[in-house]
This record gives structure tokens, C-alpha cells and sequence, in this order.
């Protein structure tokens, strides 16, 4: 499923996008009398999908040795409503989400550096990779909701 960076960057700008969907909904339904717990629902699927783009776009930003600009402007693309699809599309007409995985030094003969090693090593253990990013996700999306939304 993930067998590519440009397939999980791709899902996880869709869902972002769709996410915003369902956040903008729950503000209509709330602005013209319907319940406030439409905006709790779309506003908290959104909040925990946003910060898994966030996290899925630094993974591949690292993984396709992105510069500093073209990150941030993926990472921040997701605080304009939809704009991580048109982000997405810039970045694969461009190049930037083309190849695979950084799995092994021999396809990349340039990767020695202590941050190479450690991008492999995690990278070759998907599993834990996928359950640290998961819980890193969750554990910021709680203390967010402890602190409550923007502008209290």
C-alpha cells in the first residue's frame, strides 16, 4: 500500500483534504443552528489527520532529501483548507515524491552519514516506524485537546 513515499504522501493529502470537508461542514451545520458536536467531530478528525499529514510529510521530505523551503511549504500547505492536493501535484509534476524507499545504501551510494544509517535502519523496520510516528501522533493530538481549541 505504501510502497512509496508519493502513495502515503498522496493518501494522507487526500484524507487532509477531505478532512477539512468535514471540518467546514460541522461550521456550517453549527453557523445555521445544528448541533456545536458536528464542529467537535469534523474539528477533532481533522485535528488528528492534519497532524498525521504533518508527520507523513516530514517522513517524506527526510526521505526525499527535500530543502528546507520545499518541506515547510508542504508541511504548511495543510493550514490552507485543500491545499495539499494542489501541493501534491506541484511536488510529483516536479519530481520531488519520485523513487522509492532510501532502503538500501547501494541504490544510494551517497547516503553514509549517521542520519542515513538511522533513516535505513527505521525504514527497514516499517513496523516500528509506523508504531512510534503513530504514537507521537496521538500523544501531541492529546495534549492538544488538553489544551483546548484556538482562542481560549
Amino acid at each position: 500500500m505504501f510502497r512509496t513515499p508519493a502513495r502515503l504522501y498522496r493518501m494522507l493529502a487526500i484524507a487532509e483534504a477531505i478532512t477539512w470537508t468535514l471540518l467546514i461542514a460541522g461550521l456550517i451545520t453549527r453557523a445555521v443552528g445544528g448541533p456545536a458536536l458536528a464542529v467537535t467531530i469534523g474539528g477533532g478528525i481533522h485535528g488528528f489527520v492534519f497532524l498525521a499529514y504533518g508527520a507523513t510529510a516530514i517522513l517524506v521530505a527526510l526521505n526525499q532529501r527535500w530543502k528546507i523551503g520545499v518541506a515547510a511549504l508542504a508541511i504548511g500547505s495543510a493550514v490552507v483548507p485543500f491545499a495539499t492536493i494542489p501541493t501534491e501535484i506541484w511536488l510529483h509534476r516536479t519530481g520531488r515524491l519520485r523513487g522509492d524507499w532510501r532502503l538500501d545504501e547501494s541504490d544510494h551510494p551517497q547516503d553514509r552519514t549517521w542520519y542515513d544509517r538511522s533513516m535505513r535502519w527505521a525504514l527497514r523496520r516499517a513496523g516500528i516506524l509506523v508504531a512510534v510516528v503513530a504514537v507521537a501522533v496521538v500523544a501531541l493530538y492529546v495534549i492538544l485537546l488538553l489544551v483546548g481549541p484556538p482562542g481560549r
